[in-house]
């Protein structure tokens, strides 16, 4: 048996003729379209370039459909995916492909390395005189299915190697979770090289037989309008308020959705209320991360609390390190192998007791809510007082003027670090410093309250919205900063 490719094959081959991808041109491909170019992926595969169980296949290409036959016949060879970001630098890429090591290098321009490249248009070409028949490799839970770079925000980034089971658990959990079926239209536009868009998004849709309507990349005009087709949709906190900010979202077009869903970042309360107001939906919070797929999710019924990113899926456990600042770890089938050729980092990254430290820090209520405080590294300690930024962003995002901050820590020969506030105004605010200094004042400690205050036009994300604290601090280290 292979796990995974049956189960993102099971529910179309009950249903060949369904559409499985409607994309933005009406190009449609039905579940037996995406079965039979697999098939025909997973023979040009190990027949012309010789890819068996266990070599990795780097992946750096533009979102089409076709991709998701190119992973599923991977899994189906029992190769290991290694989907790379389309926006690394070549420079990036040649340091990631050294660590992976992969046998094929799936991109469509040259690439000064020694490993094997094809460009996606030859496989294809190849395809259609292959076979579309194929015996699936056996692969069981402890199959490695993936490899996924983190950011790399410290230090060179590693590769969470993650298993059939990893993804098969985390695939069936949040189809029970979140109630998906085969009636389900999900409106994708996530990328398909991070965990959201592929393992989350297009694993849920593919495994119950629904179907999806393929952006290719994220357009609030365009989503608002194609919202009206869609029962699902999944997002980022920054995808949400550029829905808000077009005239196009209302609740005639999302009538028919029964679930939006938010993740890969935390949500200000603003936002969940404008979007409420606007729409009349809650969007759905939840908690997940490269290495673990999903760990938390708010409840669908209605038991949202806004603020938190909801209890433990089933299956997976919880709890909050008391001795490391409130650290929040985790267990379960979801959680990763380890890091891809970095034996060393199990001892630091896993408790003795074999929980997964996530790095972030957190809180668990009564009735077992989670509560994302921020990152353990991106703790503010000052003065030897302990500073953590989301309690700190709180307090500035509600004053009147702030469309959003983020909140670092900045070498201080004094003091160690101070508090600083990187500040967003709204749109055609006139944002006075002075002011904001004494509404923090009002309401945090004089330890917590920001020493300095830098006004920006925007904050730095990455591809799936985050906040790059990092490229923040690396950014004002070199600045001399004026707060008046």
């Amino acid at each position: 048996m292979n796990l995974v490719s049956e189960i993102l094959l099971g529910a179309g081959r009950r249903a060949p003729t369904k559409v499985a991808i409607v994309t933005n041109d009406a190009r449609q491909l039905s579940f037996g379209d995406l079965d039979r170019l697999s098939g025909q992926l997973a023979n040009v595969l190990t027949q012309r370039y010789g890819i068996v169980s266990g070599d990795r296949v780097a992946v750096q290409w533009n979102k089409v459909p076709e991709l998701l036959a190119l992973h599923i016949a991977c899994l189906r060879v029992g190769a290991v995916y290694v989907p790379l970001n389309t926006g690394y630098t070549d420079h990036e890429v040649l340091a990631l492909l050294d660590d992976a090591a992969p046998s094929l290098f799936v991109r469509p321009t040259p690439i000064a390395h020694a490993t094997r490249r094809a460009d996606f248009a030859e496989l294809e070409a190849a395809a259609r005189d292959a076979s579309t028949d194929f015996d699936d490799v056996p692969c069981d839970a402890d199959t490695p299915a993936a490899i996924l770079f983190t950011s790399g925000t410290t230090g060179r980034p590693k590769g969470a190697v993650l298993t059939h089971g990893n993804l098969a658990f985390n695939c069936r959990t949040l189809n029970d979770v979140w109630s998906f079926t085969s009636s389900d239209v999900l409106l994708h536009a996530l990328p398909l090289f991070h965990t959201h868009g592929l393992f989350v998004g297009a694993y849920c849709a593919l495994s119950c037989g629904a179907s999806m309507i393929w952006m290719e990349s994220f357009d609030a005009d365009a989503v608002a309008r194609r919202l009206c087709e869609a029962t699902v949709f999944m997002g980022v906190p920054t995808h949400y308020t550029r829905l808000l900010a077009t005239t196009a979202l209302d609740r005639e077009r999302t009538a028919s959705v029964r679930l939006f869903t938010s993740g890969s970042a935390p949500m200000l309360r603003a936002t969940h209320e404008a979007f409420t107001q606007r729409t009349g939906h809650q969007i759905v919070e939840r908690y997940g991360m490269t290495e673990t797929g999903m760990i938390t999710s708010n409840r669908i019924d209605g038991a949202l609390k806004v603020g938190s990113v909801g209890p433990a899926l089933p299956g997976v456990d919880v709890r909050i390190d008391q001795g490391l600042v409130g650290g929040v770890e985790v267990r379960g089938p979801n959680v990763f192998a380890g890091y891809w050729n970095r034996p060393e980092l199990r001892e630091s990254e896993f408790t003795t007791d074999g929980w997964f430290k996530t790095g972030d820090i957190g809180s668990l209520d009564d009735e077992g809510f989670l509560e994302i405080v921020g990152r353990a590294k991106d703790v503010v300690i000052s003065g030897g007082l302990n500073v953590y930024p989301k309690e700190v962003e709180l307090v500035i995002d509600s004053f009147p003027d702030v469309l959003e901050s983020a909140v670092i820590g900045l070498d201080d020969a004094d003091f160690g670090e101070v508090v600083t506030a990187v500040v967003v105004a709204r749109s055609g605010a006139r944002l006075e410093v002075a002011a904001l200094r004494e509404f923090a004042r009002a309401s945090l400690a004089s330890f917590k309250v920001p020493k300095h205050f830098i006004c920006v036009e925007e904050l730095p994300r990455n591809a799936m919205g985050k906040v790059q604290k990092a490229e923040l601090r690396r950014r004002l280290s070199v600045t001399t900063l004026i707060d008046e």
